[in-house]
């Protein structure tokens, strides 16, 4: 698979398949239209209008929470969703936006609304050469379980920030400890809409990268990755093209590490195609 369609299979949104969730005159979430004909059954949560699904559950954050979290409970109970992660995003209109509600994270694609996550590229440089380190999934995973990954990545929760976060996903993924994580540099952010089984993923990734000394040795503490390699970067871009080894997500996040750091140039083919595919604009 080239990767180009790496791209294009994280980008399988289709607009004519789902309507806007608004809450009073924001959107929040693009609900694909057989979920929102679900949602529209919980009166006094949600109420089906022309061409969109509107919120109609009154209250502070935590009233409005309490509210879908009795509609998600009843999606659960019915087999349309997983299992709860006893975890909740913030569900509102725009990054940094006071939350309309709070989510539990199993239900985020049902209802499509924005999901916001942080992934670390962690490289090191020996003799010149360019290598990253790449965790494996653990078998137990509910997402793309034994799949390839970064060597931090992790949702941003209720409660927590892009820093917050990446600090405590570094020291429970791979041991990073807060004084050398402090050194990682912010270097964009991606996003991509695709639909899944479930719905729709409306996601945003806050990248950083962080130089490792060679003698720097990863270390997982709970239980998400269970194997770590320390991989020439151009290896790596040849697994990512070759096979489907890697989570489909981490494939953007380290052809864009590949682009930011000269690996992948102009005269590769595919260049222009990643370096303006990963972006869906947030409209």
């Amino acid at each position: 698979m080239s990767f180009s369609e790496r791209i294009a299979f994280c980008n399988s949104y289709e607009p004519t398949r789902a309507m806007p969730l608004v809450a009073g005159e924001a959107r929040i979430g693009r609900v694909r239209r057989d979920n929102a004909a679900i949602l529209s059954r919980f009166d006094g949560v949600f109420a089906a209008e022309k061409n969109l699904l509107r919120l109609v559950a009154t209250g502070d954050a935590a009233a409005v929470s309490a509210a879908v979290d009795r509609v998600v409970d009843g999606l659960v109970s019915e087999g349309r969703i997983p299992k709860w992660r006893n975890e909740t995003f913030d569900v509102a209109a725009h990054w940094g936006d006071p939350p309309v509600f709070r989510l539990d994270r199993g239900a985020v694609p049902f209802f499509g609304s924005r999901a916001y996550g942080v992934h670390l590229n962690g490289f090191s440089r020996k003799r010149g050469a360019l290598y990253l380190w790449i965790g494996r999934r653990s078998a137990t995973k509910r997402v793309a379980p034994n799949k390839l990954d970064n060597l931090v990545a992790g949702g941003i929760a209720s409660g927590y920030g892009v820093e917050k976060t990446l600090e405590k996903e570094a020291l429970e993924e791979a041991a990073i400890p807060s004084e050398l994580i402090a050194g990682a540099v912010p270097v964009g952010a991606l996003s991509y809409r695709m639909e899944t089984r479930e719905g729709i993923r409306d996601d945003v990734l806050f990248t950083y990268d962080l130089q490792l000394p060679m003698d720097f040795v990863p270390q997982n503490r709970d239980g998400e990755l269970v194997e770590f390699t320390l991989m020439p970067v151009e290896a790596v871009l040849e697994r990512i093209r070759t096979t489907s080894d890697f989570k489909f997500n981490v494939n953007l996040v380290i052809l864009d590490f590949a682009v930011r750091h000269g690996v992948l140039r102009p005269s590769e083919p595919e260049y222009l195609a990643v370096a303006t595919g990963l972006h869906c604009g947030l409209d």
